[in-house]
Order: structure tokens, then C-alpha cells, then sequence
């Protein structure tokens, strides 16, 4: 299995990443990735962009050495409401958006309070992915969770950079990428790349789906027809956009 896009990487804009756009895209392009997704982290983080960087995405171009850009953020949920730290009138105007709770920006809680942020950030429009959900400090309620990812048609990602940096979060990822499974939730598979030559490497995060059998047609980027139908029903992105 290989995957035809990749949906969360950061550039230099994220200051704890090393490698620029043009290096981001020219390296998908020589993987043979179709589509890549530029999410840098949202103002909250303490090395993230300006605001005035997530306003001013279309200067970047649709295509770069003939790979689709997608202009969007990892945002960060901050609190147990579901609050976040882009304002709407932002994130309105993004291509992709993935929703992800880092320690610097989120306080720990109970289950029952982590929940409720899940089930808030589920509900919110702008919200395409929920972002390496797995970790320890953060557990909540898998299958209430997931259920709602369902219902508010949300991906789950798969994060590669998880059996680097996260290891006591791969048995968590092994049981909500079961329950994506059981409800049929689509997933997104992704390098959460922070330089350039990490983008499309997710050997691990393949085997781990491969490993519970989980089915092929639920990983959206997989399949470039399929990727392309979601963003087409779900952003309101033309195929043609994309080809």
C-alpha cells in the first residue's frame, strides 16, 4: 500500500520544522504524492506562524512541481468546550483542517472531560481531521468519541510520527483504529512530517491498519479518486482542481 497524499506536514513556519514549502513539495512530487497537505501549527503553539500566516495561504499556488497544495493548519483544541485557536473568519477560508491537543496548549483532564472536548471539536464545521488522537495524557472514551466522528463525518488520523515520538501511544492507536473499523470511519494515514524527507514515509502506521485488517477502501488516501470525491463532497474542492 502507498498513499497518494499526504495531509499534515509543517514547514519552516512551525520553527521547530526545517524545510520550506518548495522543499515539502518537491520532495511528495519525487515520491510520487499527488496531493500535500501544508498544516503548520495554529498561533497557540509557542513557535507557530502569525495569525496574518493562515490569512494569507493563496498566495501559495494550487500546484507545485505538479503536486495539488492543500493550504490549511493543525489547529490546537484548547479547552474541554471544544474551543480553538483560529477564529473562524480563518478557518473558513482553509482547504484542510486537522484538530490535534498538545500539551503546550491543552491542559490534561479526565476522561469525561477530554471527551467532551472531542465530541465539541466533532460538531465544529471546519474541522476535517482529528489529529494523532491516541496520546496518553489525553485518553477518553474511544467509542462515544468515535461514534461522533462518525455522525459529524470527521477522518481520524493514523500518525506516522507516533512510533517516533509517541510509543506509549501506539497501544491507543491500535484500539481506536479497531473502533474506526468496527463503525466504519474513515481514516487518513499521515506523516505529521516536520522536514522535508519524512513526507510520504508511513510504513508503520500502514502496517499497524494491515495488521488489524482494516479495510482499504476506508483509507481515504489511499486512492486518488477516492481522496478527490471526499474533498469534492466534503470542501467543496473540484476533481478538476486536482488532476
Amino acid at each position: 500500500m502507498n498513499i497518494i497524499a499526504d495531509t499534515h506536514t509543517h514547514t519552516i513556519a512551525s520553527t521547530h520544522a526545517y524545510s520550506t514549502i518548495l522543499e515539502n513539495a518537491k520532495f511528495a512530487s519525487e515520491q510520487g504524492l499527488k496531493i500535500l497537505g501544508m498544516t503548520d501549527h495554529a498561533p497557540g503553539s509557542q513557535d507557530s506562524p502569525h495569525l496574518w500566516h493562515f490569512n494569507n495561504l493563496d498566495s501559495i499556488p494550487d500546484e507545485l512541481y505538479g503536486v495539488r497544495i492543500l493550504r490549511g493548519a493543525e489547529i490546537n483544541i484548547i479547552d474541554y468546550q471544544g474551543n480553538v485557536d483560529l477564529p473562524d473568519s480563518t478557518l473558513k477560508k482553509l482547504e484542510w483542517v486537522i484538530a490535534s491537543m498538545h500539551g503546550m496548549t491543552m491542559p490534561t483532564g479526565t476522561v469525561e472531560q477530554i471527551t467532551s472536548a472531542y465530541i465539541a471539536i466533532a460538531q465544529n464545521p471546519y474541522v476535517d481531521v482529528i489529529g494523532h488522537s491516541g496520546s496518553v495524557n489525553y485518553l477518553y472514551d474511544f467509542e462515544t468519541a468515535i461514534k461522533a466522528f462518525k455522525e459529524y463525518h470527521k477522518l481520524v488520523e493514523i500518525n506516522q510520527n507516533t512510533f517516533k515520538n509517541r510509543k506509549s501511544s501506539i497501544s491507543n492507536c491500535v484500539e481506536i483504529a479497531k473502533l474506526c473499523k468496527k463503525y466504519q470511519v474513515p481514516v487518513v494515514v499521515n506523516s505529521d512530517a516536520h522536514f522535508a524527507y519524512q513526507i510520504g514515509q508511513v510504513d508503520d502506521a500502514l502496517a499497524l491498519l494491515k495488521e488489524i485488517d482494516f479495510p482499504k477502501e476506508l483509507i481515504v488516501n489511499l486512492d486518488l479518486q477516492c481522496f478527490t470525491e471526499y474533498l469534492s463532497d466534503h470542501k467543496k474542492i473540484t476533481l478538476s482542481a486536482i488532476e
